[in-house]
């Protein structure tokens, strides 16, 4: 379990946590990728193979390891917008868990999922990632490719491309203002046809 909660609540370096953020979308050198931490408006900007160094060094975001985890995002009261993400680490490659709490309409806050593999689009079409939730014998699973970092995280969830919960739904799932999201990766049957060739 990771437990990691957004810094609007408290600011934990321990914790990964970091406060709500403001976006930027300008990059001048196409070589250069802009931070990719939906959690501040950060003007870093660096080539793809220092995200992960930059992203652990400068906001200090958890990194966990192996092909299935559960990611414990807490406080999911706080008011919108609030953020709450995680590294995963697997298959040799890096991905960035985003959950996002935004109204989309006014009055109507939503959750939104998401995973961004740390490399290029093409690369992430060789993997599949799952999140479940799993309670109160209820089960719900999401499952798809990984965007890139490379494209904006605010447009995969502003085109709702992602795991959407209105807040009756989260509620169904999380426990004591907590939300287990099970988060698997595998590598594309693509990708492992082509392995065996």
């Amino acid at each position: 379990y990771a437990p990691t909660r957004c810094a609007a609540a408290q600011t934990s370096t321990e914790q990964g946590i970091l406060p709500p953020c403001h976006h930027h979308e300008t990059v001048h050198d196409p070589q250069l990728v802009p931070c990719t931490c939906p959690l501040f408006s950060c003007p870093w900007e660096g080539h793809l193979e220092v995200v992960v160094s930059h992203l652990r060094q400068t906001h200090r975001i958890n990194i966990l390891q192996g092909a299935e985890i559960v990611f414990l995002a807490t406080d999911m009261h706080l008011p919108a917008p609030t953020d709450w993400i995680i590294m995963h680490s697997c298959l040799g490659h890096q991905f960035l868990l985003v959950l996002r709490k935004q109204e989309k309409y006014e009055g109507h806050p939503q959750f939104f999922a998401t995973m961004m593999l740390i490399g290029t689009p093409t690369q992430a079409d060789n993997f599949t990632y799952r999140l479940e939730l799993n309670r109160n014998q209820r089960r719900l699973k999401w499952e798809a490719t990984p965007r890139s970092v490379l494209e904006c995280v605010d447009s995969v969830i502003s085109d709702g491309d992602c795991l959407v919960l209105n807040t009756s739904l989260a509620q169904l799932f999380s426990d004591n203002g907590s939300l287990a999201i099970g988060i698997a990766i595998t590598t594309s049957k693509v990708h492992n046809a082509e392995a065996e060739m």
